[in-house]
């Protein structure tokens, strides 16, 4: 049994209930003597149960002419003994289930009779109960409140301060819309700071907006209603959060029952933002190497005030606010040298301004050769280039040029980084349709040429689309001496007939048999063929892995619902941290937000286009942006332990320990693959 400390608790905020949580604290195992005096002290004296029944029934309200007995306010948990009919709402607006033991009295387990209005819940109460008082139908209040005031519960509150007097709006626009204004673009704030929430109506008559805040979990955090008069206006809420993570604003007019329209690929009814999480009670890490950096992403925003796709920073501060640090730059022969050779000037100032300042980091590209030196006579990934002489030369060159600029920004990296082929599959959108030998001889040939012009490269390959397909593909080709021409190796960490929450990574675990077929079975055989294959400590970046809604949605004003969000975003956390944690060096999120044909493979809402676009100006977070916003907090700065052993049937737990002999962080969470929803 392998026992590592955990220490002190975080939670990854976006999804501490039943997805996942990175937990530090002793593991012990507990003596069965304590076992003992646990169930001791859980045995009930039979006339203090009765008096505490009493004392409960004194309490009984009628409500539609039936007694029952409050057991909790909004949020807070409601027990009592055995099954029974549990009313939750307010006296004039509920719904009635049935619960055993206990519930969570909020809209994830009853949904929301009343919007707006502060909710309680009450138990049936015993047949013959004596009613002392009825319950007053509660009326909507005139102005805003918050719920969700400071109790015992360990979830940290969301305060909304009054409604600002309306400010004039422009007479053109929807009924209805919210935004949170300011900041940096992103939709994302930093902790216990106020957020702008705007509400903008444009009323035909005097009406009434009823809005709420929720949370990942569709649980309302806050909410109220305002007055507003019959034209265009402003009112602002300034609303603080305690707790991290992914917030949902709803707002409706009551009287015209408008809600909030669809934005993009944002669907209707809610608009979003974030609560960055703060990790300062963790001691820093100090980085003595700048490749010690753990994540990546895909996919540039253009949030900074007057730049647009696609010049500028497509980055900042999108990938600082996310926590990812390393980025694709492009030294593609058939981008650099379209026309003919020679054009690239290996002693030009060729780098990107937004990687001058060496905080972020680059995975160099290589992939693709010019229609006038491919065998086809036209821009080709599907076959090694017809003029070999010419191709070592431009390698050798953008080598010259990576050993320079890695000198002058980034000094204290120990390798430049450098990505031969992208997803040859045979039956991909780059098939490799050349030969076995050429595609190894490419390899040499690229090898060796930056190696001529960069000392301290490492050449990587073969990326495939799938993990089970690169470990194929190394083994396939290892009689050929592949292995002696990568440094490292390079994947895209698909999985599965499609990534999604009802394909997740831990699918196939569910059956021994079957358990090669999940994530972690494929990443511990493409470690096995690494370590037969490639040199001993070569790295492995994982330079694409997202995960799409469920299969065959389709972006609409109705969808995704919360629950898909929700979905999406714990799978994508658990997907990278299953990659990181069976021992990849790096992991790049796919991708920063929606775009066409693949649904959903952003981690933010497009809230211009609605099939999704590429170099955007204006996003909103999903839950997923916040989980990675986390994550990437606790686990980049770390080296991988590896999996926790001993662990109980369906759950996963991964130790990292921080650089420096720091603190160890362990991702733990429990799945069960046999019920996940589709």
């Amino acid at each position: 049994m392998r026992t590592v400390q955990l220490l002190a608790a975080y939670s990854l905020p976006t999804m501490n209930r039943t997805s996942i949580a990175l937990l530090h604290h002793s593991r012990v195992r507990r003596p069965a003597a304590a076992f003992a005096a646990l169930l001791s002290i859980t045995g009930c004296d039979k006339a203090a149960s009765d008096e505490s029944a009493a004392a409960a029934a004194s309490n009984a309200v009628s409500i539609d002419g039936s007694a029952w007995i409050p057991c909790a306010a909004e949020h807070n948990t409601c027990s009592f003994d055995g099954t029974k009919r549990v009313m939750y709402g307010t006296p004039a607006q509920h719904v009635v289930k049935t619960f055993t033991k206990e519930l969570t009295c909020d809209n994830g387990a009853f949904d929301d009779p009343a919007p707006g209005i502060e909710k309680n819940c009450w138990y049936a109460a015993p047949e013959g109960t004596v009613v002392k008082q009825s319950a007053t139908p509660g009326a909507k209040r005139a102005a805003m409140t918050t719920v969700n005031e400071p109790d015992a519960s360990d979830t940290p509150p969301l305060h909304c301060s009054a409604p600002t007097a309306a400010t004039a709006a422009t007479e053109s626009g929807d009924p209805i819309e919210a935004d949170t204004p300011g900041g940096d673009g992103s939709r994302m704030f930093p902790l216990n700071k106020p957020v702008q929430v705007a509400i903008t109506t444009r009323a035909k008559s005097s009406d009434t907006v009823d809005w709420q805040i929720r949370d990942a979990w569709n649980v309302v955090k806050a909410s109220g209603q305002f007055p507003v008069a019959a034209k265009p206006g402003t009112i602002t809420l300034a609303c603080t959060s305690g707790a991290a993570g992914y917030f949902a604003v709803n707002a409706s007019l009551a009287s015209e029952k408008r809600a909030l329209p669809s934005r993009g690929t944002r669907p209707s009814g809610i608009a979003t933002f974030g609560v960055l999480p703060d990790m300062s009670a963790l001691p820093a890490v100090t980085f003595a190497h700048p490749d010690q950096h753990r994540f990546g992403g895909q996919g540039a925003v253009y949030l900074k005030p007057g730049e647009a796709c696609c010049s500028g920073d497509g980055y900042r501060p999108l990938y600082t606010d996310l926590g990812l640090t390393w980025v694709n730059d492009n030294r593609n022969w058939y981008m650099t040298e379209e026309k003919g050779p020679n054009a690239f000037n290996a002693n030009a100032d060729n780098l990107q301004p937004f990687f001058r300042s060496g905080d972020l980091l680059r995975l160099i590209q290589l992939d693709g050769i010019p229609a006038w030196a491919s065998p086809t006579k036209k821009q080709t990934h599907s076959y090694a280039p017809a003029m070999m002489d010419a191709y070592r030369d431009y390698m050798k060159r953008v080598g010259e040029e990576s050993n320079r600029v890695r000198a002058k920004y980034f000094a204290q990296q120990t390798h430049n980084y450098y990505q031969v082929t992208w997803e040859p599959d045979y039956e991909g959108g780059l098939p490799w349709k050349d030969s076995d030998a050429n595609l190894v001889a490419m390899y040499k040939a690229t090898h060796e040429a930056i190696h001529a012009g960069d000392p301290n490269a490492v050449v990587m390959g073969l990326t495939l689309s799938s993990l089970s397909a690169n470990t194929t593909w190394l083994k396939r080709l290892a009689p050929l001496g592949i292995g002696k021409y990568l440094d490292g190796v390079s994947v895209h960490g698909y999985y599965d007939v499609g990534t999604s929450p009802s394909h997740p990574p831990e699918r196939f675990d569910a059956d021994a048999a079957t358990a090669g077929k999940a994530m972690p079975g494929m990443m511990r055989d493409l470690r096995r063929a690494m370590t037969d294959i490639v040199k001993p400590g070569a790295k492995l970046f994982v330079t694409e892995t997202g995960v799409s809604y469920d299969i065959g949605s389709k972006y609409g004003p109705n969808t995704p619902n919360w629950n898909v969000l929700y979905a999406q975003g714990a799978t994508v956390a658990r997907t990278h941290l299953i990659l990181l944690g069976e021992g990849a060096d790096v992991s790049f999120i796919f991708y920063t937000n929606d775009f066409p044909d693949q649904i959903g493979y952003g981690v933010f809402f497009d809230l211009i286009n609605t099939q999704g676009g590429f170099g955007l100006k204006s996003i909103s977070p999903k839950p997923a942006a916040m989980a990675v916003a986390a994550m990437t907090r606790l686990v980049d700065g770390t080296t991988t332990m590896g999996y926790v052993n001993d662990t109980p049937k369906g759950v996963y737990a991964y130790a990292f320990q921080r650089l420096n002999n720091g603190k160890v962080v362990t991702a733990l969470w429990t799945h069960n693959n046999a019920s996940w929803p589709g």
